[in-house]
This record gives C-alpha cells, sequence and structure tokens, in this order.
C-alpha cells in the first residue's frame, strides 16, 4: 500500500485493523486490547482492568503495558503508511510509576516515517491521572509483497 502520512484519512479503519489482527496477528488477542481510534499516525488503545494483566501488588505487569504500547505503535503505523508488515525493530519502556486500579490508556503517534518509523507511546490510567509509562520505539517498514 502506498504511504498516506499527508492524507487526512488513515490508511486502515478500526474494523479493517480488528480483521487483521484476527487474521494475521491472533496473539494480540491475548492482551484483550480494545482499538479505541486509528488516524493517520496516531491510535488510542484501551488495555481493560482485567486480574490476569496483574503482577504482584494489583499492579499492571510490565509485559502487558509493552504489549499494549507495541501493538499502539502498529495501529498508528499503519493508519499513517497502510504497511501491514511493519515489525518492531526497537523498543524502550520507562516505567514511571504503579498503575492505579483499572484499565490504561495507550496514545501513539508516529514521529517519523520512511523506511522505518519511529514513534512514542503515552500510557496512562484510563481514569486520568499521572503518566505510568512512556515508550520510544522504531519499527522497519519492509516493502509490501504483492499479491
Amino acid at each position: 500500500m502506498p504511504s498516506n502520512a499527508n492524507a487526512q484519512t488513515p490508511a486502515i479503519t478500526v474494523a479493517e485493523f480488528e480483521q487483521l489482527l484476527q487474521t494475521h496477528h491472533p496473539f494480540s488477542a491475548l492482551l484483550g486490547a480494545e482499538v479505541l481510534e486509528i488516524g493517520v499516525g496516531t491510535a488510542t488503545l484501551l488495555l481493560p482492568d482485567d486480574a490476569a494483566h496483574k503482577r504482584l501488588g494489583g499492579i499492571v505487569a510490565g509485559p502487558m503495558l509493552m504489549g499494549l504500547a507495541d501493538l499502539a505503535l502498529y495501529a498508528a503505523i499503519v493508519g499513517a503508511t497502510g504497511n501491514a508488515e511493519a515489525v518492531t525493530a526497537s523498543l524502550s519502556i520507562n516505567f514511571l510509576r504503579k498503575t492505579p486500579p483499572g484499565g490504561v490508556l495507550a496514545h501513539a503517534r508516529v514521529l517519523k516515517t520512511g523506511r522505518t518509523c519511529a514513534g512514542d507511546v503515552t500510557l496512562v490510567p484510563a481514569v486520568g491521572g499521572e503518566p505510568v509509562a512512556q515508550v520510544i520505539s522504531t519499527w522497519g517498514l519492509p516493502t509490501p509483497r504483492k499479491a
């Protein structure tokens, strides 16, 4: 798919992205994240409050937050570029504070597109408040295979 970075409409809808996850990334269902919005280079996802996501002390486990951030930035990248074959090249997370009770929102944005993409994700409590984590990630954008 061609780059869509300058267009006003995302290269993929929420429904199309959810279908993409079901058919090509079924492991993403383990998070149970809800895709709330996809824009051109932006996405917002919700990790619901679920006891299966928590570690000792009742806080959301780091791997759950990392998975949420990775999935959110994937949505933002596909929304910007239309390239569903994008792959994570690096992901760095800073845990800022423990998660309060409730779900966690991931606000992703693409900062650069090209052969590689870079972006960041801010993870905040769904009930509001200060961020619980901040993520920086780079992605490779392989040339899509021809059908």
